[in-house]
């Protein structure tokens, strides 16, 4: 597994389709169709979803 945002190989599974990357600090899911959805995690440990605030199409394709 590499994270499709930054490329990097350093992707640890958090949960079942729920990962995390140590290079960029993303967390993301893939959801039933397939697609990523890309969450930045805050001070206090809470997730902000980034695709509702750059679109869906914002990352790079792995």
């Amino acid at each position: 597994m590499v994270c499709p945002y930054c490329s990097s190989k350093e992707v640890g599974k958090i949960g079942v389709a729920q990962y995390y990357c140590w290079n960029c600090f993303l967390e993301w899911e893939i959801d039933e169709n397939g697609k990523c959805i890309f969450y930045q995690v805050e001070e206090d440990g809470s997730l902000s979803c980034l695709n509702d605030i750059f679109g869906d199409d914002w990352f790079k394709e792995a």
